[in-house]
């Protein structure tokens, strides 16, 4: 128990530190809203042409760019992780006090974003989603059931977003310096996770490819099971899948980079 509170604590702890950069969060629920609606009306003019691209209607179309906006910063896709932070003290060696802690270092860290990920969710993503349905004709299922099962779903997205980036940020133990490894990796989020395009226009083989790799977790799941094309029990067994291997991998290469850690500078 003493220890859930701590995780607890350290979650809640997150979220409080990112509230407190109230303008750079206006910032980007400003930034968030202008993408939504050039993407908005980029879809709109494809799905115009191919209608039913995917199996979405135009009104799918439009909730499934908006739910991107709203998870772009949520799962930081596109990076502004803890991941950052991790990364910066493995460089500089201050991770050596964290690993002094009497706590878990991945379930620390996993605390940590899911407060900041519960924030940005509220806070940046809420807003241009609301935006977007008033705005355009949007599907919006009045079951609260789906509602439910979708917010399962984000709350596994969360764990499956942290569990990359986190092996992302380890890989600065044998680099020193994490920053082209995470821009790689955020490179290939964006066009696997369906930020660019739904997974589900995808042709052929590359369809199936993406749609198996960790990064569909992020997006296109959680966005199939609000828009009515995913079976809530069917993806909670693949987000939990991924889940438990990331953070089990990711439990490993922790447990060789810290077995012999050596601090920069001595």
């Amino acid at each position: 128990m003493g220890a859930g509170r701590l995780y607890v604590a350290v979650a809640a702890g997150g979220f409080r530190r990112y509230a407190t950069y109230r303008a750079a969060t206006a910032a980007g629920v400003f930034t968030n809203t202008v993408f939504g609606l050039i993407l908005v009306y980029t879809y709109r003019a494809l799905w115009d042409v191919k209608p039913h691209l995917g199996g979405y209607d135009q009104a799918q179309a439009v909730t499934y760019v908006w739910l991107g906006q709203a998870f772009l910063s949520t799962l930081a896709i596109g990076g502004g992780g803890v991941e950052d932070e991790l990364i910066e003290r493995i460089r500089t060696g201050d991770v050596a006090i964290d690993l002094y802690r009497p706590a878990d270092l991945q379930l620390w860290w996993l605390a940590a974003d899911v407060g900041r990920a519960f924030f940005q969710l509220l806070g940046r993503g809420v807003l241009p989603f609301v935006f977007g349905a008033l705005c355009f004709p949007a599907y919006l299922p009045t079951d609260a059931g789906r509602w439910a099962a979708f917010f399962v779903a984000v709350l596994l997205a969360m764990v499956v977003g942290f569990g990359i980036r986190y092996l992302v940020a380890l890989s600065a133990f044998w680099l020193l310096d994490g920053t082209g490894v995470g821009q790689m990796a955020w490179l290939l989020g964006y066009f696997c996770s369906g930020m660019l395009l739904p997974l589900n226009v995808f042709p052929g083989a590359l369809g199936e490819v993406v749609r198996v790799l960790p990064w569909s977790s992020l997006l296109q799941a959680p966005a199939d099971i609000l828009l009515g094309h995913g079976d809530p029990l069917g993806t909670y067994a693949f987000q939990g899948a991924w889940a438990v291997a990331l953070l089990g991998t990711g439990r490993l290469v922790q447990s060789a980079a810290t077995r012999r850690v050596v601090v920069q500078g001595g």
